[in-house]
Parts: C-alpha cells; sequence; structure tokens
C-alpha cells in the first residue's frame, strides 16, 4: 500500500483538541493511500473517554448493541480508509454537532446513557471533537478530489434485527436485507450503472452458503448526516453509499463473531470495490 506524501501531514494530522486521552488514544485513526475510494467505520469504536465516564449510566453490552463492532474489520478493502476508535455515545460522528451527545433518551432510542446532570462543559468537548472530526474529513475528501477529481465513499455500519431480545424472533427478512445500500444522495445519472455493478459482485459471494440478499434503500430514508453533509459539499464529485450490515455476522446480544460470515462479506465488498475502482478509471 503506498503510503500518503510525508508534505501532506500537516494536512491530514488530527488536531489536539481532547484527543491525547492517556487511556483510550485518539478518537480516529486513518490513512490516506492515494486511491479514488476511501471507506469509512465512524460508529466501529467502543471507547469513551476517561473524564465522561463519571456520568456514564449504561452498561457495557447495552452500549455495543447499539453500536456497530467489526464494521472496521471491512475498511482494508481500500487504501484511503477512516476509523473511528470512540463510541458513538461519546460523540456520534453521523448527526449534526447539536445532537452528536446527548443525555436525553429519546435521542438514543430509549435508552438511558448518560446521567441527567451530564455537564454541558463535557457536552462541548463532544462537540469539538466533532469539528475536529468534520474538518479532517473534508480536507481529506478535498486531496483525493484534487487529485483524481470525483471520489467514491463507502461509509459501513451495522444493525440490529433482534429488538424483540436474545431469545426472540428476529425481525422479517423482507425488510431486513443482508446488505443495505443507502444511496439517497447518490445522483443517480451518474452513479447508477456504479450501484448495479457493486451490487452484483457483492452478491458474488456466498455467505455462509446463501447468496446475500443485498438491496438499496431498504432500512433507512437516509444515511444520516455524514454522507448528506458529503453531498451538499462535493456534489456528483463524491459518491457516497452508506452499507448497512445486518448484524448477521454476530451476537447482538453478547460479544462474540462469526469468523466465517465476517470473511465471506469481507471477500464480497472486496469484490465490489475492486469493480468500483474499474468503474472509476473507466469513467475518467
Amino acid at each position: 500500500m503506498e503510503l500518503f506524501d510525508r508534505s501532506q501531514v500537516d494536512l491530514l494530522m488530527t488536531p489536539n483538541i481532547l484527543l491525547d486521552d492517556p487511556e483510550n488514544g485518539p478518537p480516529w485513526n486513518q490513512i490516506c493511500g492515494g486511491g479514488q475510494i476511501l471507506v469509512t467505520s465512524i460508529h466501529a469504536g467502543h471507547n469513551i473517554r476517561m473524564e465522561l465516564q463519571p456520568w456514564l449510566a449504561i452498561g457495557e453490552k447495552d452500549c455495543l448493541r447499539e453500536e456497530d463492532p467489526m464494521t472496521d474489520y471491512f475498511l482494508t478493502v481500500a487504501d484511503n480508509l477512516i476509523r473511528a476508535n470512540r463510541s458513538r455515545f461519546e460523540c456520534d460522528l453521523n448527526r449534526p454537532r447539536e445532537r452528536c451527545i446527548s443525555a436525553n433518551p429519546d435521542d438514543t432510542w430509549g435508552l438511558k446513557i448518560w446521567a441527567d446532570d451530564l455537564p454541558e462543559e463535557q457536552m462541548e468537548n463532544s462537540r469539538l471533537i466533532h469539528d475536529a472530526f468534520y474538518d479532517m474529513a473534508r480536507k481529506q475528501c478535498d486531496q483525493l478530489i484534487g487529485k483524481h477529481g470525483r471520489i467514491l465513499i463507502l461509509d459501513l455500519h451495522s444493525y440490529n434485527h433482534r429488538r424483540n431480545g436474545p431469545d426472540g424472533e428476529g425481525e422479517p427478512r423482507p425488510e431486513n436485507p443482508d446488505i443495505d445500500i443507502g444511496a439517497t444522495t447518490l445522483d443517480k445519472s451518474v452513479y447508477g450503472e456504479l450501484v448495479e455493478r457493486m451490487t452484483k459482485k457483492l452478491r458474488s459471494v456466498p455467505l455462509l452458503g446463501e447468496t446475500p440478499d443485498v438491496r438499496e434503500n431498504k432500512r433507512f430514508p437516509d444515511g444520516g448526516n455524514f454522507p448528506e453533509w458529503l453531498a451538499d459539499i462535493y456534489g456528483e464529485k463524491a459518491g457516497v453509499m452508506t452499507l448497512e450490515y445486518k448484524k448477521i455476522f454476530m451476537d447482538e446480544w453478547g460479544d462474540t463473531a462469526n469468523i466465517l460470515a465476517l470473511q465471506h462479506l469481507r471477500a464480497g465488498l472486496t469484490a465490489a470495490v475492486q469493480e468500483a475502482d474499474t468503474w472509476l478509471k473507466e469513467t475518467r
């Protein structure tokens, strides 16, 4: 993998804003390898900065259930990547700045994440991390678009499908594909063929012996703040897709994962990314 130009290190380094937590490290890592595809996993993180933890009101497994563990396993299918290391409950990078942290359970699916007396100062600190992340992402995308003219951004997430408890029935399959391609911001006149070609490749690798169920815009009305922000800034210069993986690769009520399922899903994404790279080169 070609590492980014060292002359650009100042451009890509994370600002030193509340980021030097000795217990949990930086809130994200990134690599800029120079290609046309950027893969992000902004809900993969689980850590919460030490100064916030006195107000934490939820158990670790309950917190994990609403995060997107293991989505970072797929990141290295491209040579540009961003991985969030902190929990979405410390700073949700897929929400607007003013909603990236909240002590109101109505904002977190009824879960009581934070004590009622969570200080405004702590919430503002999370908002500053949100600011720094978006500044970093803007600089990385500006650099890649400046080099290539057009890029593809794949924002990886996962979703729960067993809301009825560990022993309850799973959600009906017709409304819950194995992989949901969120393409709500995508200009189909430009990227329609790419979506079709990537969908075929995602289906091409069997998942535990079966063809993966891959559909488009089935689960969510939008991809969240991050893809919408990217689309607003870059328009057709950045094709943005949100890939939502159903948590069939793990026990969403526990802390175990199915290694074979992860390998199969990663192989399918690898094939799709290679197809996307070919398409991007063909359409320059």
